[in-house]
């Protein structure tokens, strides 16, 4: 009995992984709830150009928390993160804080 063995595929033969902008919004709204002082309520909105994603992201900080440093936290999170799970460049994400969700159960501040 004879054993063959089958040649690899030339890479132009290979096919291509495209990740939809469906998955990267998921992706980074997972992600954005990753870090520190975000509260659950975050949107995404993505545009996927060839190997490269553009975030938009509706980030709600939980006050009193510091906008600035949980926006900057969360710009260099998604990047990192949304570039290691989707396989994408995330050159750009821009951010809009859209609230500051006090962590009382009741609603009222002290």
């Amino acid at each position: 009995m004879t054993t063959t063995t089958a040649a690899p595929p030339d890479l132009d033969t290979r096919g291509v992984t495209v990740v939809s902008e469906r998955a990267v919004r998921r992706i980074a709204a997972r992600a954005a709830r990753e870090v520190d002082g975000v509260a659950p309520e975050v949107e995404v909105s993505a545009r996927v150009t060839g190997n490269s994603a553009v975030l938009r992201v509706r980030l709600p900080v939980r006050y009193p928390r510091p906008v600035a440093r949980i926006a900057d936290a969360c710009r260099a999170h998604l990047i990192r993160r949304t570039g290691e799970l989707s396989g994408l460049s995330v050159p750009r994400v821009d951010i809009e804080v859209s609230a500051l969700p006090t962590g009382a159960a009741d609603g009222r501040v002290r």
